[in-house]
């Protein structure tokens, strides 16, 4: 059974940082992407980050470029997002997802993967 558990999400001020952890398991492909998407009230799911297991590459959309890096444990099945430099504008809820297929190439969206946590909230506010 294949299971994504977010954490660390909370509330930040205005130019803080925050670490998001998405947990994996249940798969043991080759070839597979973890991406982390976000939510903000009224707005469509948006995809930010993506790490492919193919070939250890990293994506992220303009909006976080920069700011956000993805990273994995492998000996932990774990998918990190370190997001510094943070705005209101980045507050949402934010969902990691696994692609278990495509061959592990990373796409931004979200109808594309199979698999999705429970989303942890991330509010950046003073």
């Amino acid at each position: 059974q294949v299971q994504l558990v977010e954490s660390g999400g909370g509330l930040v001020q205005p130019g803080g940082s925050l670490r998001l952890s998405c947990a994996y398991s249940g798969f043991t492909l080759e070839y597979y992407a973890i991406g982390w998407f976000r939510q903000a009230p009224g707005k469509e799911r948006e995809g930010i980050a993506c790490f492919s297991n193919r070939d250890r590459s990293t994506y992220y959309t303009d909006s976080v470029k920069g700011r956000f890096t993805i990273s994995r444990d492998n000996a932990k099945s774990t998918v990190f997002l370190e997001m510094n430099s943070l705005n209101p504008e980045d507050t949402a809820v934010y969902f990691c997802a696994a692609r278990l297929t495509g061959w592990g190439s990373c796409v931004f969206v979200s109808y594309q993967y199979d698999y999705w946590g429970q989303g942890t909230q991330v509010t950046v506010s003073s």
